[in-house]
């Protein structure tokens, strides 16, 4: 049996973490096991280190995206093999498992949060993409939420439109792609460097979010147009009142959704929901996006990997780098570390 090691967070605030051996557990019936390639480093891993503001279970393994080689598959699953190139979501903070975490040599993944990937994308460029993709598909397509039709490699005019505050966040970029193959116009907002990363994912129009006029431009852009939901994907800066703004003065209601829980204080009768990404292992979203949906986009080029991946090192040592370079700050692109 391959011996594991991991980045374990052993203590509330504990840093840097530690390097120790890990447990390799074969996986469940509807699990992979996968030898990881890359991982990459999200927000919630620097503030779950840092801030220690979620309840966990000590010690344990942080981190959510991988992108590796499949080893073992569990008895039920019939849609992968030893060998597949994959990325995957990792979800210990779902499955109670501390050692299912992303920062280690192997993990175990379920199934419906996996997908195929081609063999001309790097393991580097792949992993942007797992807490990404789950977080804009929960918020996006559960029917509790927005709830748009499924994204589709040939999609069909809705004739609706999503306005996507932070087009440029790893979430705001995926949420960008998934709407628009779901067949949805995107108006966005991102700063000027990042306009042209945004168009390109095929957002229709762009403003810059820090501008005076930014609720009158997005109230301009989108009057007339049949909304279909407003998805604040970094919740700063004001994002989630310029958003209720812009509902405020086109007179129309509608769900917002946002990665953050609104402020308690917050004086609205906007609906706003608060999106928990590892739902989609729940319902039908995860295996659709990751299963159905995802391998097909990849593989013909209809999903770009983004944001771009910077590479801070190799090893599992260089994920506390990878964490606190994350800390300094991240616009438009993620940190990866190879294994």
């Amino acid at each position: 049996m391959p011996t594991n090691s991991a980045a374990w967070l052993p203590f509330p605030q504990a840093n840097p973490l530690s390097i120790q051996p890990a447990p390799y557990n074969p996986p469940a019936p509807n699990e992979l096991l996968i030898r990881n390639a890359a991982v990459a480093i999200n927000p919630i891993d620097w503030h779950l280190q840092t801030k220690a503001n979620f309840p966990l279970t000590y010690p344990t393994i942080l981190g959510h995206d991988v992108a590796g080689i499949v080893v073992e598959v569990g008895s039920s699953v019939t849609n992968f093999k030893s060998g597949d190139r994959v990325l995957a979501h990792a979800m210990s903070m779902a499955t109670q498992r501390p050692q299912d975490g992303a920062f280690q040599l192997y993990t175990t993944v379920l199934d419906n949060v996996a997908a195929r990937i081609p063999g001309t994308l790097r393991f580097e460029e792949a992993v942007v993409l797992p807490l990404g993709v789950s977080t804009a598909a929960a918020g996006l397509f559960q029917k509790d939420f927005l709830g748009l039709g499924l994204p589709s490699v040939e999609p069909i005019s809705s004739g609706k439109t999503v306005l996507v505050w932070g087009g440029a966040s790893s979430v705001g970029v995926n949420a960008i792609q998934l709407a628009i193959a779901a067949g949805y116009e995107v108006v966005t907002t991102a700063s000027p460097r990042n306009f042209d990363l945004v168009r390109k994912l095929g957002a229709s129009a762009v403003f810059y979010y820090r501008s005076r006029t930014i609720v009158e431009d997005l109230v301009a852009a989108l009057q007339g147009k049949e909304l279909a939901g407003v998805y604040d994907t970094i919740h700063a800066g004001g994002a989630l009142q310029n958003c209720i703004a812009v509902l405020d003065k086109l007179q129309t209601r509608m769900v917002v959704v946002t990665v953050w829980p609104a402020p308690e204080d917050l004086k609205t009768d906007v609906e706003i929901k608060f999106v928990y990404a590892i739902s989609v292992k729940d319902n039908e979203v995860g295996g659709a996006i990751y299963n159905d949906y995802l391998p097909q986009a990849l593989e013909k080029g209809k999903y770009a990997a983004a944001p771009a991946p910077r590479v801070v090192g190799k090893g599992l040592e260089a994920i506390q780098t990878g964490i606190d370079e994350w800390g300094k700050g991240v616009s438009a692109e993620k940190i990866v570390v190879s294994l």
